[in-house]
């Protein structure tokens, strides 16, 4: 492992982050088969990087850093190039990036304001994440490898929508909570 932390995970890690302009590049020329490739071998990237991480101990700050922000940057970018498409409604994409943005933002204040040492993801967050996965993969899916279009995207962009909603005012209260001193980060 050099200086930096660099190592086989964050590799992983960061050629998952190299491939944010690709997959906008894929969506917006409707090359929607190749981009969901490139979106599940996203998904089993980020699952092989961690994996690898936790199994042969080789964990990093920067690792800790870097995988979060390429999970950011290629879920927001895929919503806004979906959006710009024309196959996401516009709503649902300022929805989800302005949650992200809020998040990243907040992470930072409490970095600079509390210096907590670590911050967990919320539940409802996971599960934002897996509803948002679902409805991208689903919109590739449907779109590069011929799957009915039909009510479930319509229900995945309300569950996506309230599960957002949701996550995005869950960190809101964490992050009065842990200002206010009523909640304490390890």
């Amino acid at each position: 492992m050099t200086r930096l932390g660099l190592n086989l995970p964050n590799l992983i890690t960061l050629s998952r982050l190299m491939s944010v302009p690709l997959m906008i590049w894929l969506i917006v020329s409707e090359r929607f088969g190749v981009a969901f490739s490139v979106f599940v071998g996203a998904g089993i990237s980020d699952a092989l990087d961690g994996f690898i991480a936790k199994r042969f101990d080789c964990r990093t700050r920067l690792g800790a850093l870097l995988d979060p922000t390429a999970d950011k940057a290629l879920l927001s970018s895929v919503y806004v190039a979906l959006g710009i498409a024309e196959l996401l409604p516009d709503w649902l994409v300022i929805l989800v990036v302005f949650r992200d943005v809020t998040i990243i933002g907040g992470f930072i204040l409490l970095q600079t304001i509390a210096a907590p040492r670590k911050f967990d993801p919320l539940f409802i967050s996971k599960v934002n994440t897996l509803v948002q996965i679902a409805l991208v993969s689903y919109v590739l899916g449907r779109l590069g490898l011929g799957f009915a279009d039909g009510l479930l995207t319509d229900i995945l962009v309300v569950v996506t929508a309230v599960t957002t909603v949701l996550s995005g005012l869950s960190y809101l209260v964490r992050w009065a909570r842990i200002l206010s001193g009523a909640e304490q980060v390890s």
